[in-house]
């Protein structure tokens, strides 16, 4: 048995031998980056593909970028011995991105993405996958501290001292990769297959977010061609959670991935409404209300068609002209609709020519189509309208609404939507964010909405049915990683059924798939906030911590709020990591005077960013997605108070928490809390 000194020479060895890997590795990728920076674009055979080719290099010098301060790789897998030489490597070290040696090509990282890469995450006891042992390295900045050795021969494996501290250490800032602690649960989410729709309903902490953005990240590298034309786009609640996700994808290497809020897409609201009146625009019945709105523009031919060629006169009888108009009638898009109309019109021109002995080609018939006779006539039948139009003439005229809607909204629900003080015309008009979503409907009803590869859908629960539906054209001939948690469902149209999101989004074939398991959120605060869950979402099971989290709430009851919330964050500034002081929205200026009162340096974080400060006063309505160290939350019944679903967005705020849970309150917590 060998001595301490023996084993800690023996470690220090190791660690010696892992860190000289890690200088040549990172030397390694110097030299990649180096060659890249010397390739010209000048052998180019023209202008335009000497462009695109620099613009591949400049993406591919970027993706080559070392940073210091994160480890190039985090794992190495060992084999047993037994397996085929060609099948495993014997020892494999992996990491971020691809690294080799440029002179042998000797692969030093192999990328996690990569298929023989999943021993590292998926390989255990019950199944090694031809793997002897997993070792896992702890850093510190950019320097490799430690080391951890998983047997893989059958023996229990206990919990990784080095994958708790990773998950549990502080951070300030954006959103961190967690490409190092992916677990074999998550592992299999993230490498499903392009092809499939997945749809992930996750508790706080379980990483939800994290596992569809490394599935992004995953298909673009294995698909990558194909992604590169079609394009991936990732859509969340609000920009301040898009700026906290940020960095995750470019840490990875992935720097072309689009992300937007579902307004970016369907266009900024410039008015409210009634959550009424938004809850029914919201519903997906009324795409059946838009789609006969706007084919109600469509009008009974009066005349027939005269074309007059040279000193040829060719006639199209009006029964004729209806005949074509009604056989097109709701067959296609709208706008498609009007140009196979024209053309439908100029061929029946040409078959009364042909049949005077003329041979007139295609170029005459799109002549006729392009002839005044033919446009007067579309013009007058099928004439060319707008989203905007469509849905102004629906809101602001009771009959054309009542025409629309018939069979579909009830009577109250028609007087509900319909505009009390109508703008002068549709240019004029202020659209809510459900009109957004109208619109973007009737765009499609018109003409194609582009599709892309892949579409990911962070907070998806708060998305009303009209909006998956837009996202749903979206991905029309792809794919999506949808994501959310019914419990965390704050809008007037929040989703019960996630089999009903999909639905919606016109992936009914979509796979559900939960995640229980919270490795953020300590035990105590998840099961403290899942004491709401009966009343907001009592179909859902109650998540589980990985981590007790002993010490981690506290309940403080107190005369003064103002000066209770400024105690605590001085206390929570004592300690490491970042803290968020979540309260009620309209009471935000009143928090953040108390913590200038009381000294205390602080930001309020806004809709466009997440902010720099290590103190942040977070208005309720836009912690959703994010996480603190320390969450200090003031007064939740005046959070549950402010919203109609306001237990939920209370669920919401009591579990951004990964260290420690502060709730300060001077009037009593919601019954259940309290209990």
């Amino acid at each position: 048995m060998p001595t301490t000194d023996q084993a800690e020479t023996t470690t220090d060895q190791v660690l010696a031998d892992e860190r000289a890997h890690l200088a040549e590795s990172r030397a390694a990728l110097r030299r990649m980056r180096e060659h890249t920076e010397s390739l010209s674009a000048d052998v180019a055979a023209d202008w335009v593909s000497k462009q695109i080719l620099e613009a591949q290099l400049e993406l591919r010098v970027a993706a080559l970028a070392d940073h210091p301060g994160t480890p190039l790789f985090f794992g190495r897998m060992d084999h047993d011995g037994e397996a085929a030489s060609d099948e495993l490597p014997a020892t494999m070290y992996v990491g971020r991105r691809h690294v080799h040696d440029g002179d042998e090509g000797r692969p030093l990282v192999l990328d996690w993405r990569a298929p023989v890469s999943r021993g590292f995450y998926q390989a255990g006891p019950a199944d090694p996958m031809g793997w002897a042992r997993r070792r896992r390295f702890g850093f510190h900045g950019g320097e490799l501290t430690a080391f951890e050795d998983e047997p893989l021969d059958g023996r229990s494996l206990g919990p990784s001292a080095i994958l708790t501290e990773e998950i549990e250490r502080p951070r300030t800032g954006p959103m961190r990769d967690i490409v190092a602690t992916i677990q074999p649960e998550q592992d299999v989410i993230v490498r499903a297959d392009l092809l499939r729709t997945v749809c992930v309903q996750g508790a706080p902490g379980t990483g939800k977010t994290a596992v569809g953005l490394h599935r992004a990240a995953y298909l673009l590298f294995t698909h990558r061609e194909r992604l590169a034309r079609s394009g991936v786009l990732i859509v969340g609640p609000n920009r301040a959670f898009l700026a906290y996700i940020s960095a995750v994808l470019p840490a990875l290497g992935e720097i072309q991935v689009d992300q937007a809020t579902i307004d970016d897409l369907l266009g900024e609201p410039a008015a409210d409404e009634p959550a009424g009146a938004a809850a029914i625009k919201g519903e997906a019945r009324m795409a059946d209300v838009l789609r006969k709105a706007l084919w109600r523009h469509l009008r009974k031919p009066e005349e027939g068609l005269v074309v007059t060629r040279g000193a040829s006169r060719f006639r199209l009888a009006d029964h004729e002209v209806r005949q074509i108009a009604a056989a097109l009638r709701g067959t296609m898009r709208y706008g498609n609709g009007r140009a196979a109309f024209a053309q439908r019109l100029a061929h029946q021109i040409l078959v009364r020519m042909e049949e005077r002995g003329e041979a007139p080609d295609d170029r005459v018939q799109d002549q006729v189509a392009r002839s005044k006779p033919v446009k007067e006539l579309l013009d007058a039948v099928w004439p060319k309208v707008t989203a905007e139009q469509v849905l102004y003439g629906l809101l602001s005229d009771a009959d054309v609404l009542r025409a629309a809607a018939r069979g579909v909204l009830s009577d109250e629900e028609q007087a509900a939507i319909r505009w009390a003080k109508p703008a002068r015309s549709h240019r004029s008009a202020r659209w809510t964010t459900a009109d957004r979503a109208l619109l973007d409907e009737l765009n499609g009803l018109i003409e194609r909405t582009p599709s892309l590869g892949h579409l990911v859908v962070d907070e998806a629960q708060d998305l009303s049915e009209m909006q998956l539906r837009a996202l749903g054209r979206r991905c029309a001939t792809g794919s999506a990683t949808v994501l959310g948690d019914l419990a965390q469902g704050t809008t007037a149209w929040s989703a019960r059924s996630w089999e009903d999101v999909l639905r919606h989004l016109g992936q009914e074939e979509g796979e559900v798939t939960e995640l229980t398991l919270g490795f953020r959120v300590p035990g105590a605060v998840l099961d403290f906030a899942a004491r709401l869950l009966p009343q907001v979402a009592p179909g859902l099971a109650a998540p589980r911590s990985l981590r007790a989290g002993a010490g981690s709430l506290t309940l403080r009851a107190v005369p003064d709020l103002a000066a209770g919330v400024a105690g605590a964050a001085r206390t929570a500034l004592e300690r490491e990591g970042s803290i968020g002081v979540i309260v009620a929205d309209d009471a935000v200026p009143a928090y953040a005077a108390a913590l200038a009162r009381a000294g205390l340096d602080h930001a309020v974080l806004g809709p466009e960013a997440t902010g720099d400060q290590r103190l942040l006063v977070v208005p309720a309505t836009l912690a959703k997605g994010l996480e603190y160290d320390h969450v200090i939350v003031a007064e939740p019944a005046g959070i549950v108070a402010a919203e109609e679903r306001g237990l939920a967005r209370l669920y919401v705020v009591l579990t951004r928490a990964v260290s420690s849970l502060t709730v300060v309150h001077r009037a009593d917590l919601p019954e259940r809390l309290a209990s």
